[in-house]
């Protein structure tokens, strides 16, 4: 009986795993942990300098960098766009 169980008890947590590893959805733009394309990386770059951002302007990094992040991400919000993800 003992063995039975484990091998039950085996079974289904191999069942488990299996099933976590293929329910997995593929890496769209919603995932904010997702790789970027690299025209994605450039047209934020471009979004963020029309805000005010410098990568150049190292005295004043963390404020210029601050302040066009949040820019940007009322821009984003005035559009609705997060991203290109559509919620």
């Amino acid at each position: 009986m003992k063995t039975l169980s484990r091998i039950t008890l085996g079974t289904l947590l191999a069942a488990c795993c299996a099933a976590t590893a293929f329910a997995q959805t593929a890496q769209g733009s919603c995932n904010p942990y997702a790789a970027k394309t690299r025209a994605e990386v450039k047209a934020d770059l471009v979004q963020w300098r029309a805000a005010g951002y410098e990568p150049l302007d190292w005295i004043n990094y963390p404020d210029n960098a601050q302040r066009a992040g949040r820019i940007v991400a009322q821009q984003r919000a005035a559009t609705g766009s997060m991203g290109g993800c559509a919620q």
